[in-house]
């Protein structure tokens, strides 16, 4: 099959760590694959230049950008639109939400045989004004009628989606997001990193791994800290990614007088991150919004259980009592408390990690992900060419 998947930008990211395994594992399976994206800028870092794909993979569209812009918006369309006529493709996947708007129209356009999206994350949520969730899923009802079929990463994106009526639940399917989990598996204790990062070798490590950004939840951590640390003096809580916020997160952790006890990593090369979930004895997984969490998924494969909010699919990985603990959204207190009851209890935390371990192994392994994707691709190129020859 001729390939092609789109997505707005290429940071280190979990939709995009998706995408890019999915069009490796397609030219690894023979097919015709390639990516296009915008410009990748911001502090998040570039997935691709640690892990490339062959020459002639990646095109790259100027105007492709995740900001709202109607001109180059329109420029983006057009540009997709003509890139898809003249290559001739069998299948459009798209990615996020501005390619998957702009992606899946010009890909009608340009009559591809199979449109199809995949929901790593709903543009519109809870935590957004209400006028801009409206927008959103006009939006995204009006990119629902320009594809064959939507795939979710967690069945909590579908349905959110059939609530706000943006397709029938017939359209969609659940295919989770794989990851290579062989690295996460086998990592092992570093007491080298562990002194480079400061962290004391019996310290308990709270780990959490996201973009200090918004909505991802650290202002919950920092402030269920303090009473850890009354309990736990040596306890260090690791952040792993670097973005906007740091600076006011930082200011936050020393007008607590927590400074000791917080480390942050800056941006990690994803090759290096089962080190550091390797170092960690509970992860905090406290975003707001989020389709599948791919660090929680990462950290039980590493056997470490999670503590999260019970948020979008989430609940999918972290099941209560079995591969960690849920919170409350928003609640502090329940954080600490579900922290301090991992510290205390390092048999409990231990069977939790290997339950979530067994549950991540048989679920989330990429390749699986790549041949469920063709599998569908085939039956839905079956399905258009008998209705076509009818």
């Amino acid at each position: 099959m001729k390939i092609c998947h789109v997505i707005t930008r290429m940071i280190v990211g979990g939709a995009q760590e998706n995408t890019l395994l999915s069009v490796r594992g397609h030219l690894e399976n023979g097919h015709d694959a390639v990516l296009v994206t915008g410009p990748t800028t911001g502090p998040e870092g570039k997935l691709l230049q640690e892990q490339p794909l062959p020459p002639g993979r990646v095109v790259e569209l100027p105007h492709l950008c995740r900001a709202v812009h109607p001109l180059n918006d329109r420029r983006a369309y057009c540009e997709l639109r003509d890139y898809f006529r003249a290559n001739r493709f069998d299948v459009v996947h798209t990615h996020s939400s501005k390619a998957g708007i702009l992606g899946r129209a010009a890909a009608r356009a340009a009559g591809v045989p199979l449109v199809v999206h995949t929901v790593h994350g709903q543009a519109f949520h809870p935590y957004q004004n209400a006028l801009v969730n409206r927008a959103y899923i006009w939006a995204e009802r009006w990119a629902a009628r320009r594809c064959d079929r939507i795939y979710a990463v967690a069945q909590a994106m579908i349905e959110q989606c059939v609530a706000a009526k943006v397709a029938p639940r017939e359209k969609y399917q659940v295919v989770y997001s794989g990851m290579e989990l062989e690295p996460y598996l086998t990592a092992k204790r570093d007491m080298e990193l562990r002194s480079s990062l400061g962290i004391p070798a019996d310290a308990p490590v709270i780990g959490k791994i996201a973009r200090l950004f918004e909505l991802k939840g650290h202002e919950y951590l920092i402030a269920a800290a303090s009473g850890v640390v009354r309990e736990f003096p040596e306890a260090r809580f690791l952040l792993v990614g670097d973005g906007l916020l740091r600076g006011e997160l930082e200011a936050e952790i020393r007008r607590r007088g927590l400074e000791k006890n917080f480390v942050f990593t800056g941006l990690v090369p994803p090759s290096h991150i089962p080190r550091y979930v390797a170092q960690m004895d509970v992860l905090a997984h406290l975003s707001l919004r989020e389709g599948l969490p791919r660090t929680v998924v990462q950290a039980l494969a590493g056997g470490v259980p999670a503590v999260a909010f019970p948020l979008d699919g989430t609940p999918e990985v972290v099941l209560d009592g079995e591969t960690g603990l849920l919170c409350p959204a928003k609640d502090a207190a329940a954080v600490e408390a579900a922290l301090l009851r991992l510290l205390r209890s390092p048999q409990d935390a231990r069977r939790m990690g290997a339950r979530g371990r067994e549950l991540v192994r048989e679920r989330f392994d990429w390749r699986q992900m790549v041949s469920a994707l063709e599998l569908e691709y085939r039956r839905c190129l079956q399905e258009r060419q008998k209705a076509v020859s009818l």
